[in-house]
This record gives C-alpha cells, sequence and structure tokens, in this order.
C-alpha cells in the first residue's frame, strides 16, 4: 500500500507492506500529472515501511525511469535496507535527478528543503 502527499513541487510516496505494480501505477500517475503541471518535482520516497516488493515493480521501475530522466530535481529515498539502497543507485543510472539515500527523515528533508531555498547542495 502506498500513500501519496503532493504539495507544490514535491511529491512525497510512503510505502506500508507489498509494494505492488498497482501502487507503482498510482506513484506514476501522480508523478507524470505533477511533470506536466508543473515542471520537474522533488521526490521523497520513504521505503522504511516497506516489506517487500514485486518482480514487475522492479523492472516498472527502470522503465519508468528510462522514461521520465528529467522529471525530477531531487529524490531523497527513506531505507534501511541496502537491497533497497542498491536498487536506487541503479536507479539514477537512467535520470537526471541528483539522488540521495538517508536513513533519517529530517536529514532527507532538510536536504530537500535546501534547494526550494536555493542553497547549494
Amino acid at each position: 500500500m502506498i500513500v501519496i502527499q503532493h504539495q507544490p513541487g514535491r511529491v512525497q510516496v510512503n510505502v506500508y507492506g507489498e509494494f505492488t505494480l498497482g501502487d507503482f501505477k498510482e506513484f506514476e500517475q501522480m508523478v507524470g500529472y505533477t511533470a506536466q503541471f508543473e515542471g520537474p518535482v522533488d521526490l521523497l520516497f520513504d521505503l522504511r515501511e516497506m516489506a517487500d516488493f514485486t518482480l514487475d515493480v522492479a523492472w516498472e521501475d527502470i522503465a519508468f525511469a528510462r522514461a521520465h530522466p528529467n522529471d525530477f530535481n531531487r529524490i531523497a529515498v527513506l531505507t534501511q535496507s541496502q537491497w533497497v539502497t542498491w536498487s536506487a543507485w541503479l536507479t539514477r543510472l537512467f535520470v537526471r535527478a541528483d539522488m540521495r539515500v538517508f536513513s533519517d527523515e529530517g536529514e532527507a528533508l532538510a536536504w530537500l528543503d535546501m534547494a526550494e531555498e536555493g542553497a547549494a547542495p
């Protein structure tokens, strides 16, 4: 299950339990809509409560990243999992966004907020 929050210039996604293809499609629709009308956005992807993801989600993630290389400014991934960290770095090959992995939500939000304020990374 996912919960998506949107504010101007930012999309926040929290994943709980199993991350399914249906969840990913919901994420794709929100980001596609937001990027179309607002331009590139910042993304906070909180995967700390994710229990598992299906193989089709992993494939869709790569396909989505390749199709939308310019839709993001910064991507902050919150996780404790080394596997998710590795997966995030793989996605980084296809997007032109600045992507970082965090274990602390406050640090992730502060990093994203720096971009909004026009501060250097």
